[in-house]
């Protein structure tokens, strides 16, 4: 029998399961409450617009565009709507600045392949998005934590060449993250733009939730503001990656970069090595609801999240115990709850499914250097205001028992 270990290239021992992945299983069973998975609830996808979008396909003579091969920079209609789009948040650009890809993870698997060479650093948050470093770890990088206002750029410069390795380009969600629910300040942009510039490095926007915002005022994009400093798109080091996984429907696997046409000419060589181009069916359909449908579709998932995030809110402040510390986010899916201090996320997670028929992440899955065991990921995207309301209360019940028996 051959020995596979012996022949897989170094890089794949750094590949692991994904913890929320395998936690999606859970809501198979009926019995769990579970706010473990971050995926948009499926009652809110428009069914009838894409069951429309796709019979027209097949009715007005584009079936054989549709099922045929297609160029890899994406569907030009496709690519027209969202020049519009980003310009309504004040990213100005042109079709040849946008690229379509197989969701925003495939983008960030190119952006890894595209920066990183083993050893070199990388500059992610703590926590960070799961998939982010999931996707950059096939390339082994170095992590180092990015601050958003207590580190210099030449404290990232010095640690990297320590190590022997330099600092590639820095990584983080700016609006309502996956896993923390908080949103980058104005004020943190900006450094982080002023950071990026003094170490002459790309800047990884991920804004997957930039469209779930249920209050407060709405920040500029990295992107946006770095376009306003440089005077145009291509000469920005801001790289935006965005998807409709969150608005319209994530089984379509449509997401987009937005960048300086040297990045997405790269990101182009990349499509054509990889898998040639996105489904051309999907990304019709998905330019035809989205032409006709857009605001109307935001307008339905945030009225729906809203609700369910200020029902998760409520019952936190009614059943958690003290000691206990949540975020409280003006958009997205996710509330980040801190335990008190000694408690473990994954230690409760066992207990939490076994005796109180909850599930949710551990957050320790979420920062590179495997710390954060005292913090847990909350979704409130796919359960019901009384869901919610008896899965928190199950939840502070065993918190507080938990606490009590380490007493």
């Amino acid at each position: 029998m051959l020995n596979w270990d012996h022949v897989f290239a170094t890089r794949s021992s750094r590949m692991r399961a994904s913890e929320i992945r395998e936690l999606l299983k859970l809501l198979d069973k009926p019995d769990i409450i579970s706010f473990a998975g971050g995926i948009p609830d499926p009652a809110l996808f428009p069914q009838a617009e894409f069951a429309q979008a796709y019979a027209e396909l097949f009715s007005d003579g584009r079936a054989g565009a549709a099922l045929q091969y297609s160029v890899s920079e994406g569907y030009l209609p496709l690519r027209t709507w969202l020049t519009e789009e980003m310009g309504r948040l004040g990213i100005a650009c042109d079709v040849d600045n946008i690229f379509i890809t197989s969701g925003s993870q495939q983008a960030l698997d190119y952006l890894g392949k595209l920066f990183i060479s083993p050893g070199d650093t990388a500059l992610v948050t703590w926590p960070t998005y799961l998939g982010a470093l999931q996707a950059f770890n096939a390339y082994e990088p170095t992590y180092d934590q990015l601050g958003l206002g207590n580190r210099t750029p030449e404290s990232y410069r010095a640690a990297a060449e320590e190590q022997g390795s330099a600092v590639k380009f820095a990584y983080l969600s700016t609006d309502f993250a996956n896993p923390t629910g908080q949103t980058v300040s104005l004020e943190e942009r900006e450094r982080v733009l002023a950071m990026a510039d003094e170490l002459d490095i790309p800047v990884i926007e991920d804004a997957a939730y930039q469209h779930l915002r249920y209050d407060g005022e709405a920040i500029p994009p990295i992107l946006s503001l770095d376009i306003a400093r440089s005077g145009g798109i291509d000469a920005c080091r801001t790289i935006y990656c965005g998807s409709f996984s969150k608005t319209l429907a994530p089984g379509l696997r449509v997401g987009y970069v937005v960048a300086a046409k040297p990045v997405i000419r790269k990101l182009v060589l990349m499509k054509q090595a990889a898998d040639l181009h996105s489904s051309t069916i999907n990304q019709m359909v998905v330019a035809e609801v989205a032409r006709k449908h857009f605001p109307a579709q935001i307008a339905k998932i945030r009225a729906a999240y809203v609700a369910r995030r200020n029902a998760m809110l409520s019952a936190l402040e009614r059943h958690m115990p003290a000691g206990t510390q949540w975020t409280r986010p003006e958009g997205g899916m996710f509330v980040w709850v801190t335990l008190p201090a000694g408690m473990d996320g994954a230690e409760l997670l066992a207990r939490s499914v076994e005796t109180e028929k909850v599930a949710f992440v551990p957050g320790q899955a979420f920062f590179a250097d495997r710390s954060g065991t005292n913090t847990i990921r909350l979704s409130f995207s796919c359960a019901s205001e009384a869901m919610i309301e008896e899965g928190i209360k199950r939840l502070g019940r065993l918190v507080g028992s938990t606490l009590l028996q380490a007493a």
